[in-house]
């Protein structure tokens, strides 16, 4: 195959690893809005910069139309607008932004446009919709339950917790409300709620609390009476973040402090991120366990990985990021090449307009 031209939206922990990887093969361009993260990436790999602010949707435009393939690795809150954008301009794109907008809306736009976008294309969800897809396709699921989470090798008091992806999608997770499928009914339940204890293999004691990381599946596998995803947390962490947004700490309404409006989140979030940042010599690691039930019987993965030490690349980056990049992979080959209906799960045959 003939070396391709890639765009990655986002120099952060996980768009790094992903130009990192794929520069290896393919001539990569990373876009950022912050220049130190792209200097400080092109100084140890052979990735060209560009410096874009991804919130300009006319430069966005632009700036995509050279490549062969765009990936999005930009926090959640920019990805829903970001990967309409790509979109629009006919580009094919691989996202792994966790935005609380459906992506399934973007599929009538992507037929449209001749574009084939692959959605939610991380760990998990991701990796974990395609082993859903690939069993299902064998013999249908009679239940899916994903226990997924990124932590720190060494928790600190008092959070037990730094954050190895977006902080901001972090508490996203806690607030967003989880939509869960239950004796074959889709229903709503609070993030942080059914909190139980999970012993993991090399890990330890856990704990998993309901999350709002099923996504595209409840609309690509309508079939499937059980589906939960539930994220994993050393013990005391959900029931502390349970306590902060009681308190109104994770809110964006603005409350009075002496006369000027203030909004907690803000606050919050200028407080927090520091101390949830992971520190040059802190280690990572992922665990995640899938569990899925049909006719035959109850299957079972357990995926366990740490930083990488040899090239400096966190756990989670490298889970998500590798996800995307044999996609990205696939979709350089042509092997999505078919233009439709997205409401399909990925069984690795289908090949729809926008992937979920």
């Amino acid at each position: 195959m003939s070396q391709k031209k890639v765009l990655v939206l986002g120099a952060g922990l996980i768009g790094k690893a992903i130009a990192a990887d794929l520069c290896r093969r393919h001539a990569v361009t990373s876009a950022d809005r912050s220049p130190e993260a792209l200097q400080e990436l092109a100084r140890h790999h052979p990735v060209a910069a560009l410096v874009l602010d991804i919130t300009d949707q006319r430069a966005l435009a632009k700036a995509v139309l050279p490549f062969d393939l765009v990936i999005g690795a930009v926090p959640g809150a920019l990805g829903f607008a970001t990967l309409r954008t790509v979109i629009e301009a006919g580009r094919n794109v691989v996202d792994i932004s966790f935005f609380p907008e459906d992506p399934l809306k973007l599929d009538a736009l992507a037929r449209e446009k001749n574009v084939t976008a692959v959605v939610d294309c991380g760990v998990a969800p991701g990796l974990c919709n395609i082993i859903a897809g690939h069993h299902h396709r064998e013999s249908p699921l009679t239940s899916y339950e994903c226990l997924v989470g990124g932590l720190p090798v060494e928790p600190e008091w008092p959070f037990g917790y730094k954050a190895v992806f977006s902080p901001a999608d972090v508490i996203e997770e806690y607030t967003r409300p989880v939509h869960l499928r239950e004796g074959g009914k889709n229903v709503v339940r609070e993030a942080l709620s059914a909190i139980e204890a999970v012993d993991m293999e090399g890990v330890g004691r856990l704990e998993a609390f309901n999350t709002d990381g099923l996504r595209t599946l409840l609309t690509t596998m309508p079939e499937v009476p059980q589906m939960v995803e539930r994220t994993l947390r050393y013990p005391g962490h959900a029931e502390l973040m349970k306590v902060f947004r009681a308190t109104g700490l994770f809110s964006t309404d603005p409350v009075d402090v002496g006369g000027t409006q203030v909004s907690p989140l803000s606050v919050t979030s200028a407080l927090l991120f520091p101390r949830w940042k992971m520190k040059p010599q802190d280690e990572d690691l992922t665990v995640m366990r899938v569990t899925l039930k049909n006719r035959k019987g109850t299957i079972t993965y357990d995926l366990l990985d740490h930083f990488d030490r040899d090239s400096g690349t966190q756990s989670m980056a490298r889970s998500t990021g590798y996800t995307c990049n044999a996609v990205a992979e696939l979709m350089l080959q042509g092997t999505f090449t078919r233009r439709g209906s997205a409401r399909r799960r990925w069984s690795g045959r289908r090949t729809p307009a926008l992937m979920a």
